[in-house]
Parts: structure tokens; C-alpha cells; sequence
């Protein structure tokens, strides 16, 4: 079995919790490039990961502010479910990776950063992208600044972003 270590999210998870959740705040802050905001479809928003494991991670959430996936009316979760296939489609079209994980944490007990919005991660995977700087130097090596990834993201993304709609809570 292969172990995959990311020390530096000990800085993220032992860190002072920011007042709000960041899935609620960040799709309605005006300058969407800092907010890291890739599109805002029907009932979503899909955004960078400030702390990526990978270049190209990407958080997909109901707009909706809730832990509970059972909780989403038929609607939503079908619209959340098309903005996590598109986002994964447009990931594998714009990096080609060799892979991609795929995930939701539900509840701390199943490591969730975030427990009161449910969200799924999406990180483009290459054989090879874990070598020894993580490990040992206990530094992460993400090529590519997240504001220039939005920069080069936005324009695939933007064809998601829906009619702006009031978040439901």
C-alpha cells in the first residue's frame, strides 16, 4: 500500500477557523479572482482549493449551505452533480492528467476541513507528483499561482455560471 503524506495541512486544520463559510462567502464577493471563484452554475459554485494538494484543485459545492448531501431537493443535487461531471470533464480536457481523485469528506470523523458545507474535491493526478519535497522538506511544490490558474481557468469555466441566484438556506 502506497501512503500518500501532506504535512502541510496541519497548518490549514490546526489553524484559527475564519468566522462564515467560505462556500457561502466566497461565491458572492466582488472580485471572484481573489475569491478564487471558477463559475457559479445553477445551484453550485466551483472554485480553487487556497490550499491545493495539486495544481488544478478544484471545490465543488451546493450553493446551498448544508452538510447534508440527503438534504438537497431532487433539483439541486441533479445541478450539483452536472457542475461536478462538467468541472471534472473541463479539468481533463485543460491538464490531461493521468488521473483524477474524486471526493467528499462528510463530517471531521471522515477528515472534512470544511464540515458544515458539503463539497467534493477534484484533483488532477500524475504518475510521479509526490516525490520528496512534501516528505521530507515538508514544503509542497504547486507550480502554477493560483491567480494566474483562475486567469487561465475562468475562460473553460465560465460557460457553467448560471443566472446568479440567491443562495438557499
Amino acid at each position: 500500500m502506497q501512503v500518500l503524506w501532506a504535512p502541510w495541512r496541519m497548518a490549514y486544520v490546526g489553524a484559527p477557523k475564519q468566522p462564515g463559510c467560505i462556500f457561502c462567502a466566497q461565491p458572492a464577493a466582488s472580485d471572484q479572482k481573489a475569491a478564487l471563484v471558477l463559475a457559479r452554475p445553477r445551484h453550485a459554485v466551483v472554485m480553487l482549493n487556497r490550499f491545493p494538494y495539486q495544481n488544478g484543485h478544484v471545490m465543488v459545492a451546493p450553493r446551498r449551505h448544508t452538510a447534508e448531501l440527503g438534504a438537497l431537493p431532487d433539483d439541486e443535487h441533479v445541478a450539483l452533480a452536472e457542475a461536478l461531471r462538467r468541472s471534472l470533464v473541463l479539468l481533463q480536457e485543460f491538464f490531461h492528467p493521468d488521473g483524477m481523485n474524486v471526493g467528499m469528506n462528510l463530517g471531521s470523523a471522515a477528515g472534512a476541513g470544511i464540515t458544515e458545507h458539503l463539497h467534493w474535491h477534484l484533483v488532477p493526478r500524475w504518475v510521479g507528483d509526490t516525490n520528496f519535497m512534501p516528505l521530507i522538506g515538508e514544503v509542497r511544490c504547486v507550480p502554477e499561482h493560483l491567480e494566474t490558474l483562475w486567469e487561465r481557468l475562468r475562460p473553460l469555466f465560465a460557460p457553467l455560471d448560471a443566472e446568479p441566484t440567491t443562495p438557499a438556506v
